[in-house]
């Protein structure tokens, strides 16, 4: 089963995903994609590591996410991948084309014959204003096909807004 948990920042949808995978019973893989570029993501990630029970294995991974969906995916665990605009930030920040197309393809790709319970968190960019720059707004144009293309993918669908989950498809919470 794969899920998509949408959000803004600081909306709910790290803490709902966490949650949906501590309650499924099963062996659960945090796979970070975010990098420790600067002091404030430091802290950020200092706090995600503090709130994921002990138990938990991680897998740190900022550009190939098929492979390492592929590699860790199985009967009878849950992979929690947190987060997908961070990846693709860190694909655009290569400012290599191909590469970008190609790790997107091979995530859309690999999704279907995953095994197990795959849960997907993503901040949703293209509710607010139209960025200036063309390297922000490229990025909000990536993240919202690439959601489009996930949405499509998933079997359940999930928006959170100031904690509240809003189920956009799928079965309920």
């Amino acid at each position: 089963m794969v899920e998509l948990i949408l959000g803004g920042a600081r909306s709910g949808k790290s803490r709902l995903a966490e949650k949906l995978a501590a309650d499924s019973g099963l062996a659960v893989t945090y796979i970070a994609t975010s990098q420790a570029l600067d002091g404030e993501m430091s802290e950020r990630i200092t706090q995600h590591r503090a709130r994921r029970p002990a138990g938990w294995a991680l897998v740190e991974e900022p550009l190939e996410l098929a492979r390492v969906l592929r590699e860790q995916a199985g009967e009878g665990r849950c992979l929690l991948v947190d987060c997908l605009t961070l990846w693709l930030t860190n694909l655009l920040m290569l400012d290599d084309e191909a590469r970008l197309q190609a790790e997107r393809a091979a995530l859309l790709e690999c999704l279907a014959g995953l095994p197990g319970r795959i849960i997907l968190v993503s901040n949703e960019t293209g509710l607010g204003v139209v960025p200036l720059g063309e390297l922000t707004r490229r990025y909000v144009d990536e993240a919202g096909w690439l959601h489009q293309a996930l949405a499509e993918r998933s079997q359940r669908v999930v928006f959170t807004v100031a904690g509240l989950p809003m189920l956009l498809k799928g079965e309920r919470l």
